[in-house]
């Protein structure tokens, strides 16, 4: 087996120096001269023995072909060192990048180049803030990051050459500190969450200049396509009689929807499965990249002389953290959605006595506190950070005031650690919810089952108790009647245990009402229809397999766009006579409904849908467009939907956009529009097909800036099914970065997807296996298949050897 690898591993080498020789790379990367050897030493340890510093026992390590590991030990504590190294040697770069993007590093190991990402990231001195975490952890809390540390440091001087991406690079990577673990959780509340309070100021801009009847229109906190869990409803805003801009305005840039990063999430119970346990299915949506976010593995505690596992989980992990993001132990299962739940606000900055540098607190005037942050050694400018006692300075409003951002993400600390680790141990769904109020992680969705049958959503993480204002708009807190009182205690978050249908769901939308609402707040919420399509497929049935939730998470079907088909065809016809536009009838009769690789109907549905919304948008945020500054194009509501539709159905004469002379010129821009975009792409409608439009683009961060690198460090671009308002949420660099199907002690027919695979190592046998399984929708299995490779790591002095 190893001579057949080698030979296979020297082709690859070759392939790879034929590829790459003779080209040179301008810039920070710099190829160089490249070698066989520096390639292969690299590459993780697959077998053998292994020795990390502190270890308490050895381990053994069964990787399958996927590369998939099963890590089986005495303690958890030795797993935790295990991983560690598994995680080093697999993905360290991944888990640096992370690291640096949390604490806005990035600039010390790439350079001036991502001094612009760095800059608003470095403002929350997110390395500090962990750093004094760690000082005020728990001893249990220390000796767990301690553990992984040690892991991470043996891992990572356990190969024979640093990581490939730092060859590249001209870079030596540095040591793991015990604060990087912490920075790693960091890193996904800036995937996740708001780091500046935008969607605040975004409304406040709206009704400082539209008014507050157009503001409220335009950004309503829901829509009718709502579909909570307590079928709860609220009410429209009420639609402007007219509108015309306060002030004549030149063309506004572009907008685009932003994405909703976030996630599908369902369960049902025991009563509906057939076997009396419940089944959880989840695929969290995030940027898809090369490595994947997650690192699959099972783990499995056994004490010396027992007879059967105190703990057996399986699931997926983050680089950088050791503990199961979500998965299952054979008692209950549990997965994430982000809640768009609000857990930041923009404080206004009240100057004293017109001295910017100082302001208003309830304690009397404060002085702003100045770091000097160098964002790189050479070349790099120094930012200076002003800190309030509620968080950094983010911006000014249009007024002048100093904005300030209080954040749940300020917060976090070592907790997250016990916490989690506990949570791998929950025997109950009770168990299981009491421990997620506890973990300070983004605050997400949890839908958890068990082996009994029982379900429940709850809200995970920091939830804030606000006191004079509803989070909504940027206030100040300086006369000490608004604010925060902590956060709510584990009682206070609400929670839905066994609803009487037997069936949850979530989708980054808005899951509760009423008081519930009130204490969660509005953290930007997703559109309600991705929510509501899962919830009439699990209503659709009245048992459940494994297969029949994959199908759910594989649902194309586009049912949003139901509306906007018709309206298309509708204009369509009324514009007959035009050969260019009579061309689109036929496949837009014939979409299919579905967001399916050769439909031409569906892409052009879409674009016309885009191509409307992004019209109406562009005409009446036009004034804003100004003050927002570098948000310019970052106008549209996620609930734009709602306000569209009512526009469009009901044409009012007061509320034509500016611009435009009726609402029918508003039609006759936006098919303009779909017939440009045609004309872009070669002007041959056939070829016009979602699939063209919905290509993989899945990157190595290095490719990205190096393409001539692109075929060696990336999957292949080919056409996926799905798109961001169906359940198979897809899009090129974007879509599930997992996909898991579970039933808590039946793990043996779970099942599992995962983009571009295990491995971060263009040459490890397992690099990108498993990643057509995901593109294709197949079912492969959640648990690890046999032993392909088995390595063992021992406590030991001495760094690890291959």
């Amino acid at each position: 087996m190893g001579t057949t690898t080698d030979r296979r591993t020297g082709r690859r080498v070759l392939a790879w120096l034929g590829g790459i020789a003779g080209v040179a790379v301008v810039g920070f990367v710099g190829l160089g001269a490249w070698s066989a050897w520096s390639l292969n030493a690299s590459l993780p340890q697959l077998e053998g023995t292994a020795a990390i510093p502190g270890m308490t026992g050895p381990v053994t390590v069964e990787r399958d072909e996927n590369g998939v590991p099963t890590l089986t030990g005495p303690d958890r504590a030795s797993l935790i060192y295990a991983l560690g190294f598994l995680h080093a040697q697999e993905r360290f770069f991944q888990m640096d990048l992370l690291r640096r993007t949390a604490a806005g590093e990035l600039s010390e190991l790439i350079g001036p180049a991502t001094v612009k990402m760095d800059t608003p990231h470095r403002v929350h001195r997110f390395r500090a803030r962990a750093k004094a975490a760690v000082e005020r952890s728990s001893p249990e809390q220390r000796a767990m990051l301690a553990a992984y540390t040690a892991g991470v440091n043996a891992g990572l001087g356990g190969l024979r050459r640093a990581p490939f991406e730092y060859t590249l690079l001209r870079q030596t990577p540095k040591p793991w500190g015990l604060e990087d673990t912490l920075l790693v959780v960091d890193a996904m509340y800036f995937d996740l969450q708001s780091s500046d309070g935008w969607e605040e100021q975004r409304l406040a801009l709206a009704m400082d200049q539209l008014g507050p009847v157009m503001a409220n229109f335009l950004y309503p906190k829901g829509t009718e396509l709502d579909a909570p869990l307590d079928g709860s409803k609220l009410p429209d805003p009420p639609m402007p009689e007219s509108y015309v801009p306060a002030v004549k305005v030149g063309q506004a840039p572009q907008q685009q929807e932003a994405l909703i990063r976030g996630s599908n999430n369902w369960a049902v119970a025991g009563g509906l499965t057939g076997t009396g346990a419940g089944m959880v299915a989840n695929d969290m949506h995030l940027g898809l990249r090369t490595p994947n976010t997650w690192y699959r593995a099972r783990l499995v505690v056994k004490p010396a002389g027992a007879d059967a596992p105190t703990l057996d989980i399986v699931g997926v992990t983050l680089p950088g953290n050791p503990l199961m993001v979500v998965g299952s132990n054979k008692h209950i299962a549990w997965g994430y959605t982000d809640a768009y739940v609000d857990t930041g606000d923009v404080v206004v900055l009240e100057a004293v006595d017109g001295d910017p540098d100082h302001y208003k607190t309830p304690e009397g005037a404060k002085a702003l506190v100045k770091h000097l942050e160098p964002l790189c050694a050479t070349n790099c400018p120094s930012l200076m950070v002003e800190d309030s006692d509620w968080g950094p300075v983010v911006g000014t409003d249009p007024q002048g005031h100093k904005l300030a951002y209080r954040w749940v993400a300020h917060d976090v600390g070592a907790e997250v650690m016990t916490a989690g680790a506990a949570l791998e141990q929950a025997g109950s769904v009770d168990e299981a919810v009491a421990i997620a109020h506890r973990l300070p992680i983004p605050n997400e969705n949890m839908m958890v089952t068990d082996t009994k049958g029982n379900i429940a959503w709850t809200i995970v993480g920091l939830v804030p108790r606000r006191f004079g204002h509803d989070g909504t708009l940027p206030t100040p807190w300086g006369d000490g009647k608004a604010g925060w009182n902590g956060y709510l205690s584990p009682a206070e978050v609400p929670v839905i245990t066994n609803p009487e249908n037997g069936r949850l769901w979530t989708a980054n939308t808005r899951v509760v009402g009423g008081d519930a609402l009130a204490k969660l707040g509005f953290g930007g919420y997703g559109l309600g229809a991705r929510a509501g399509q899962i919830r009439d497929d699990l209503l659709a049935k009245d048992s459940f397999t494994e297969k029949d939730l994959l199908a759910i998470q594989l649902d194309d079907r586009a049912t949003l766009l139901d509306f906007w088909q018709r309206l298309m065809l509708q204009a369509l016809g009324e514009r007959v006579s035009d050969p260019g536009l009579a061309a689109l009838v036929a496949p837009v009769e014939s979409w299919g409904g579905r967001a399916a690789i050769p439909s031409v109907g569906y892409r052009l549905v879409r674009t016309f849908r885009s191509a409307v919304v992004d019209r109406l948008y562009q005409a009446y945020t036009a004034p804003m467009a100004g003050p927002a500054g570098a948000h310019a194009d970052d106008l549209i509501s996620h609930q734009s939907e709602g306000p569209a539709r009512r526009l469009l159905t009901a044409k009012p004469q007061g509320l034509v956009p500016p611009g435009y002379k009726s609402w029918d010129a508003v039609l006759d821009a936006a098919l303009k529009d779909v017939r440009d975009r045609i004309g872009q792409n070669g002007g041959d409608i056939a070829h016009f097909t979602w699939g063209e439009r919905n290509r993989l683009a899945i990157r190595h961060p290095l490719s990205n800036v190096a393409p001539v690198l692109s075929p060696y460090l990336d999957p292949p671009s080919e056409p996926v099914p799905g798109d961001l308002y169906q359940p198979r949420v897809a899009a090129p660099s974007f879509g599930a970065s997992e996909r898991l199907v579970v039933s808590p002690g039946h793990e043996d027919t779970g099942l599992f997807h995962m983009p571009t695979g295990q491995s971060g190592h263009m040459l490890s046998p397992y690099y990108n296996k498993g990643h057509e399984d995901w593109v294709q929708g197949r079912p492969t299995p959640l648990l690890p298949g046999p032993t392909r490779w088995r390595m063992t790591l021992e406590p030991g002095k001495a760094p690890a050897t291959p």
